[in-house]
């Protein structure tokens, strides 16, 4: 990917189709980064970059994977369901 002149390659948002809705992560974050009000890129290093402790970090590690293996099991019991 080339860059021209304004672009940020860190502000750059793929999303798979699979991908968990902002607002479930909006909603990780808030649970354990009280101080974040949005996950979407503020160009203010006030707002954008956050001192925050590994374990914090690790907590909403486990929500987001929870979230994610709950998600995959309502997929896979959708998919079951369906073939019957």
């Amino acid at each position: 990917m080339q860059l021209t002149p304004g672009d940020h390659a860190m502000t750059t948002k793929t999303a798979p189709a699979n991908a968990p809705s902002d607002a479930l992560l909006l909603e990780i974050a808030a649970k354990h980064f009280p101080s974040i009000e949005t996950l979407e890129t503020q160009n203010s290093d006030r707002l954008d970059f956050h001192d925050v402790a590994v374990w914090a970090i690790r907590a909403a590690l486990e929500d987001a994977h929870e979230a994610g293996r709950i998600a995959g099991a309502k997929v896979m019991l959708a998919a079951a369901t369906a073939a019957r």
